[in-house]
């Protein structure tokens, strides 16, 4: 591969597809509008698992893509923060999961020990955010890549040859792509009281579930996911039924110290979008995004389709 490729975007999405573009050869360059530390990806949980993505049919071998490479990071984990974790999912059985499921390592229907009432057991990729969007900043720059802190209110106006658009919310003005809708999150960090594993709990057709994943820096307590709402504020309601929720499963909760708040917004959209389009002026766009709850889990998979429709213009 040669040529230069801009990727717009620094989050999990942007940091992975330019990544993955360095490793084959392409001089790259993230712009982004800031640092990956204060992007959505940041906020994340972030636990590998198909939420709120679509369509289906895709979302399945991007996943599964993206599951190998977190398992090889999962040996270093000091490194890229990405730790092997046990948990479960409840009120969730395999005939509500799509074929991918079957090829999930260690998936099963959990004991009666493991969870009072149907769900699953699991072993998966829990990431740590801070420190995995740092060591991806690191790869790629060690890869020969650039970031740069930039902001892009025109795509055809990026100066390369090739450029891949990875602004998540970001698309909805910049491509402008009306499709592209905000899925508000709130989080609760508490001071974690000993939990090793994790919960989730999630009704898709309610605004409020129930998820729990111990990370390096506390317990992380949801969740809610609000269509539409854009507002990044916490709200002391919500986070008081969050922690709530939470304890009614582990009553240890109750009393542990809150640490942080945290907001983020999902780029939800019908389907990820994930092709290839010519400028006016003959050069290459890829767009990468869209992955609603599910950038984390589907991060490499899509990174190396949107690479493999990265050409340079004739």
């Amino acid at each position: 591969m040669s040529g230069e490729v801009v990727v717009v975007g620094g989050g999990v999405i942007g940091l992975t597809t330019a990544l993955v573009l360095a490793e084959r050869g392409a001089r790259v360059r993230v712009w982004t509008s800031e640092p990956a530390e204060r992007t959505t990806s940041a906020v994340a949980g972030a636990l590998w698992w198909p939420y709120r993505i679509e369509p289906e049919s895709l979302v399945g071998d991007w996943s599964l893509e993206s599951l190998a490479v977190y398992e090889e990071l999962a040996a270093r984990p000091g490194q890229t923060g990405v730790r092997m974790v046990a948990g479960v999912h409840a009120d969730t059985g395999f005939d509500s999961l799509g074929p991918w499921a079957a090829r999930v390592p260690e998936l099963r229907v959990a004991t009666a020990d493991e969870h009072p009432g149907p769900a699953l057991w699991a072993r998966l990729p829990l990431i740590d955010m801070p420190a995995h969007l740092a060591w991806l900043r690191q790869r790629l720059l060690a890869a020969g890549g650039g970031i740069e802190e930039r902001t892009v209110t025109e795509l055809a106006a990026v100066d390369a040859p090739v450029v891949v658009n990875c602004t998540g919310l970001g698309a909805r003005d910049l491509v402008p792509d009306p499709a592209v809708r905000p899925v508000r999150g709130q989080l609760v960090v508490v001071e974690n009281p000993g939990i090793t594993t994790w919960l989730t709990c999630v009704d898709h057709a309610s605004a409020a579930s129930v998820y729990y994943f111990p990370q390096p820096g506390g317990l992380i307590l949801g969740g809610t996911a609000e269509e539409d709402d854009w507002s990044l504020t916490p709200d002391p309601a919500v986070a008081e039924a969050i922690v709530a929720r939470c304890a009614a499963v582990r009553p240890e909760i109750a009393g542990a110290r809150v640490l942080e708040h945290r907001v983020g917004l999902r780029p939800a959209r019908h389907a990820v979008r994930l092709e290839r389009e010519a400028l006016p002026d003959g050069r290459v766009l890829v767009h990468n995004y869209g992955h609603g709850g599910a950038g984390v889990t589907v991060a490499w998979g899509c990174a190396r389709q949107a690479a493999g429709l990265v050409r340079p213009a004739a």
